[in-house]
């Protein structure tokens, strides 16, 4: 990994700004607490892919998302039907002008320009993954087809006019807004009369009960580990939807297919699970040895200036994050991939 122009205190500076809302033991959090991450929303979410972006693409790929997996099936091959499977959901066609509302380094928006043929354009709030997502996107000639935006996904419409889209998907970003009737409701907004919405949300399942304190305390460190102002159930995904005026044409809880492999075996460390030999890489960097080589590796190369200060700090959050995913993923109390494929009325 390399520090690159992040390196300008903004990391740190972010990072401190990320943390400050935050009540890491449950019992402390106040309703104010929650507010305050609602309201500033922006804040809280380039604080930290700051400093996650480069961490996810050394664990993960370029493809911020999680997957489902076939007996044998390769961790970046099921990265990539992950997102055909919506492409194809959607029957996105050549030529098709589609926004990727919060792009990430742009992996999805590659992979499903280069399997459909349609252009993309993808919209992020992040300075820094843009400047990352332009580069791979050139590096492999992509860029006449695949483009990227700055832009709030809360302002779509005064981004880029009304009825400009035909279609739109999100893959486990619109999770992040503030509220999903203002970002579902912005989404309407730029697609064009017929156009399709597809979307993998993430979202507590209907066995999700916030009244029982383990279930709150799950939640609460999945929105700790992975910058999410709030954590929400299915069925307010599927009622913001309709409230908006979204013609809902297909539903489903992807993670509760009966796969051989759960879509969380990667975060689990256990080598023993891995799929191919490339993949044992990907799981034992979640074991408990995995994890003490990186983060002391990471340790000392911040403190060499290797890499930005405030790096360590985030590995930690991380960490937070991989263990409650893992947990909320085995109790069948959180989904990363509730899948909706909705469509907007012609009149």
């Amino acid at each position: 990994m390399s520090s690159g122009k992040l390196d300008d205190g903004r990391i740190v500076d972010r990072m401190e700004n990320y943390t400050k809302f935050w009540q890491k033991d449950i019992h402390n959090e106040q309703d104010v607490d929650n507010e305050n991450r609602l309201n500033s929303y922006t804040d809280v979410v380039n604080g930290y892919y700051d400093g996650a972006t480069e961490l996810y693409e050394y664990g993960w790929a370029q493809s911020f998302h999680f997957s489902r997996f076939n007996k044998g099936e390769a961790f970046i091959a099921s990265l990539a039907r992950h997102e055909h499977y919506l492409a194809a959901q959607m029957n996105l066609k050549p030529g098709m002008r589609v926004l990727d509302v919060g792009c990430g380094v742009g992996g999805p928006a590659r992979e499903i320009a280069q399997f459909t043929d349609a252009n993309i354009v993808g919209l992020n709030n992040n300075d820094f993954q843009i400047q990352r997502a332009r580069k791979y996107t050139k590096k492999i000639n992509l860029e006449n087809q695949v483009t990227f935006v700055k832009g709030d996904f809360m302002k779509l419409a005064e981004k880029f006019g009304e009825n400009s889209f035909d279609a739109v998907y999100a893959i486990e970003a619109t999770v992040h807004a503030p509220t999903w009737e203002g970002v579902y409701g912005e989404i309407m907004k730029v697609l064009k009369p017929g156009g399709i919405f597809g979307v993998y949300e993430w979202a507590m399942t209907d066995d999700w009960d916030p009244s029982i304190p383990e279930h709150k305390a799950v939640a609460h460190q999945i929105e700790i580990g992975n910058g999410i102002p709030e954590m929400r159930s299915i069925s307010k995904a599927r009622e913001a939807l309709k409230t908006v005026g979204f013609q809902i044409e297909h539903e489903e809880d992807l993670a509760a297919r009966p796969d051989p492999v759960p879509w969380y075996y990667p975060l689990e460390g256990d080598i023993s699970k891995a799929q191919t030999f490339w993949d044992y890489i990907t799981v034992w960097r979640m074991s408990w040895s995995g994890k003490l080589v990186s983060h002391t590796a990471i340790r000392l190369m911040e403190m060499f200036g290797i890499m930005p200060k405030g790096t360590w700090e985030v590995t930690e959050t991380l960490k937070v994050a991989a263990d409650a995913l893992v947990k909320s993923g085995q109790m069948k109390l959180f989904t990363p991939m509730y899948l909706v494929i909705s469509r907007k009325p012609l009149n």
